[in-house]
């Protein structure tokens, strides 16, 4: 295994992390408040950091997810990037990447996935494919084109499909109903008149993430790849926001070198003192763990090695661990750490998000455990 950076994937890290120092600072942060930068994502696009992720895999993907983490940068890159751009370079169709990359990469079209527990129920019609499901808490669905969806199809496991929806942007709600008629469907043979529906409802996360609560009824959409590309997408976008946990607990652990270097306690720095110098290692170790684990990941994605158990391996870490760091980074500040308007307090936010996302950590383990005895059995 060989995870030093190809050149292209170091110049992609270096010219975000150039543009989300430049842009995501304290200040504009501050007053964004909840909302998305779009003006930080025009920069991305424009540079041509999302459509650079075709080129640089996922190991290019996790080196921006570090960056975009360690800024806590309020824009929808990990998702259109892990449920967007990849899966289209990867699984889609020559129509389908002709059409979609392109629009994906410049930002005019942006992506995310509503994946987690629950899964759409799919039927296929005269007119196409018709997703009914709902998901509570859909990552950037506010700011999102586009979003896959895992749906399981009578007989099959679950698969992948793509509907288009209507950005609901600050707006709270979204909706869009128009009226069907009777057509012949593969499951139930005749579908009465109704209404195809999607509809968007603004949720609030512990992390900024304009997030939405989703509702498909009977909503048109495509397909994208085979039964294999739930699992493979599911993989990848673990893969990518463990990265992305990684740079928010190197970010937070950066502001907790520079607080104890010139917090002075008993007329010394409080990173002279045993306890505290501890407490930074563990979070160190943790966030190397994370870290390394999302490396090796990406990297047998990108060699086209079995990678399903090391992407849960990483997941793990992220939730485990990530927790870990982002308390310590709380408790090494004192009593600022509890300052909500304090910028660790924002990195904590975020740790605590992708926890929530990438877990709970119990559950990754047991299905790391099933996953390891199926390879061994």
């Amino acid at each position: 295994m060989d995870f030093a950076p190809t050149v292209e994937q170091q110049a992609a890290r270096e010219l975000a992390a150039e543009i989300f120092g430049d842009l995501s600072t304290h200040e504009r942060l501050s007053a964004l408040g909840t909302g998305t930068d779009t003006e930080l994502w025009k920069a991305l696009c424009a540079a041509g950091l999302p459509a650079a992720v075709e080129e640089i895999g996922l190991v290019g993907l996790v080196l921006l997810m570090e960056e975009q983490g360690r800024a806590t940068a309020q824009v929808p890159l990990a998702a259109t990037c892990a449920y967007g751009v990849l899966p289209v370079a990867v699984h889609g169709t020559a129509e389908q990447r002709e059409r979609l990359l392109p629009a994906l990469g410049d930002g005019t079209a942006v992506a995310t996935g509503a994946f987690g527990p629950r899964v759409a129920t799919a039927r296929r019609t005269a007119d196409g494919w018709r997703l009914s499901g709902t998901f509570p808490a859909v990552p950037w669905l506010r700011a999102a084109t586009h979003v896959l969806v895992p749906a399981r199809v009578a007989g099959a496991g679950p698969r992948c499909f793509l509907v288009e929806v209507q950005a609901a942007g600050a707006g709270s709600v979204e909706r869009k109903a128009v009226e069907t008629e009777a057509v012949e469907t593969e499951a139930v043979g005749t579908e009465a008149v109704g209404t195809e529906a999607v509809e968007i409802e603004a949720v609030e996360t512990t992390a900024p993430w304009a997030a939405g609560r989703l509702t498909l009824v009977g909503a048109p959409a495509e397909p994208l790849g085979g039964v294999e590309t739930h699992a493979d997408v599911l993989g990848r976008a673990r893969t990518a926001f463990a990265g992305l946990q990684a740079g928010v607990c190197r970010g937070s652990l950066d502001r907790v070198v520079h607080h104890t270097a010139v917090r002075q306690q008993f007329g010394r720095p409080l990173s002279t003192h045993q306890g505290v110098l501890m407490r930074a290692a563990d979070a160190h170790m943790d966030t190397e763990a994370i870290r390394v684990t999302a490396y090796e990941a990406a990297w047998r994605y990108d060699q086209g090695l079995p990678a399903a158990t090391h992407a849960l391996t990483t997941a793990w870490w992220a939730c485990e661990a990530g927790k870990r760091v982002v308390h310590s980074g709380q408790h090494l500040h004192g009593g600022i750490g509890a300052d909500v308007e304090y910028p660790v307090h924002r990195h904590f936010l975020w740790g605590r998000q992708l926890d929530a996302y990438l877990g709970p950590a119990p559950g990754l383990l047991a299905e790391l455990g099933d996953g390891l005895a199926e390879v061994a059995g």
